[in-house]
């Protein structure tokens, strides 16, 4: 029998920063198409922006658990 392959927390920080980034990169798409329409109703694009600066924050520590500060 073969055991299935198994990833690293490295590899594991890698793939939820790159889900992270989609999902940022589409609430930046889902808010221009909002706001560029005629009708949109400001509560939800408020509700989006909040959503998409929390995802910015959540990639940020992400980030910097990949790559930590390294004192000289």
């Amino acid at each position: 029998m073969t055991t299935p392959p198994t990833l690293d927390h490295q590899e594991i920080l890698h793939i939820r920063l790159q889900m992270l980034l989609r999902e940022h990169r589409d609430l930046d798409e889902a808010i221009h198409a909002l706001d560029q329409s005629r009708i949109a109703d400001q509560l939800t694009l408020r509700r989006l922006k909040k959503q998409k600066l929390a995802l910015k924050d959540s990639i940020k520590r992400l980030e910097d658990e990949i790559t930590p500060d390294i004192i000289a």
